[in-house]
């Protein structure tokens, strides 16, 4: 029975839903590996990718072509010698793996794509986690239980591959010791590189917005961005009161950059719209960052007006040019006079 296939156009989003973040990032330090497989490789892309990610932020990344690391934060390339073996090692561990798993889709045609994610957690009370998931095209095909030693199937297609697997305890056993042990080693070996580098701090810059639900239920939104480090506190207060039902560390997420951003909500009564403020404490802060929506309102007001401002302006500006060329030339029509009507309207319309 062949595999569903993917169309090329949804190749991304096919990539963001088996991607990292859904099993990377729950735990108080994690190190994750996402690994694209390219069975049918075309317009000279290699036939895979290794991203390396620590606490959800992408370090470095890996292709087959050029089997080389590119460091993403500057303490990756102190030792990037060395940790281009690491990455070596990984594609030679999982990418066996995704070659046997490519051979079950015998059609041509088309752009296909096999996914790993392996990658492993330290927890706050000193126990560890480990993860190993297979993927085709963006979907759930194979995972690994380090526990029981066993392989889940989330496809028909992988209960072959699931027997073929557990015929054989010590694959199993490799697989338990690179998550147990290898992955953890490399989760403190990154984290002491990180420790030794200069310490990037970058203040976060907040707002807050609003939708409206009905008119007795508004929900606003506290938004930070471009901050660094990580750690940050956010919270909702009401008369000055923390919400203690908002809770912020599992809404932190990467940017690009190498920076965070978060977001949190609360539902209000619209009526009591002015006791509410975001409250965000930050070590890039001198002191805490207190926002209020009428702040933002009022800025957006005199934005408007700003607008407005300049518009009356400059269709003055072309109503007096008009005028001079009409009395220069009074038998010739403007054609300032004929844009001014066109123009004044649509953007008219557009304001609106």
């Amino acid at each position: 029975m062949p595999l569903p296939r993917a169309p090329l156009l949804l190749l991304g989003l096919m990539l963001a839903s088996f991607g990292r973040g859904r099993f990377c990032g729950s735990a108080s330090l994690s190190l994750c590996y996402s690994y694209l497989h390219l069975p049918e490789p075309s317009q000279g892309l290699p036939p895979s990718f290794i991203r390396g990610y620590l606490d959800e932020q992408p370090i470095a990344r890996f292709d087959s072509l050029t089997r080389k690391m590119e460091p993403l934060v500057p303490w990756m390339a102190e030792e990037e010698e060395e940790e281009e073996k690491t990455f070596q090692v990984l594609e030679w561990v999982i990418g066996t793996d995704l070659e046997k798993l490519s051979k079950l889709d015998r059609q041509t045609g088309g752009l296909h794509t096999w996914q790993a994610v392996l990658g492993c957690e330290l927890w706050e009370d000193g126990s560890k986690g480990g993860f190993l998931h297979y993927g085709y095209n963006g979907w759930d095909f194979i995972s690994f239980d380090k526990e029981t030693l066993r392989w889940v199937t989330a496809q028909p297609q992988a209960e072959k591959v699931k027997e073929e697997w557990e015929v054989h305890p010590g694959r199993s056993q490799r697989k338990k010791l690179y998550l147990e042990e290898t992955c953890i080693e490399w989760l403190q070996r990154y984290l002491s590189y990180k420790k030794k580098a200069p310490q990037r701090i970058e203040p976060p810059v907040g707002k807050v917005n609003y939708k409206v639900v009905n008119d007795s239920l508004e929900v606003l939104i506290c938004q930070a961005f471009g901050f660094y480090p990580r750690e940050i506190q956010a919270t909702w207060t009401r008369d000055g009161e923390v919400c203690e039902y908002e809770t912020l560390p599992r809404n932190v997420a990467p940017n690009s950059d190498g920076t965070y951003y978060v977001w949190l909500s609360i539902e209000i009564d619209p009526k009591e719209r002015d006791r509410f403020r975001c409250l965000l404490d930050h070590d890039g802060l001198q002191e805490p960052l207190v926002l209020a929506l009428k702040d933002e309102t009022a800025a957006r007001w005199w934005i408007l007006v700003g607008v407005m401002a300049a518009a009356v302006l400059g269709m003055g500006i072309l109503f007096l040019i008009g005028g001079c060329r009409r009395l220069q030339n009074p038998s010739k029509r403007s054609c300032f006079q004929g844009k001014l009507k066109n123009g004044s309207s649509s953007n008219m319309d557009r304001s609106c």
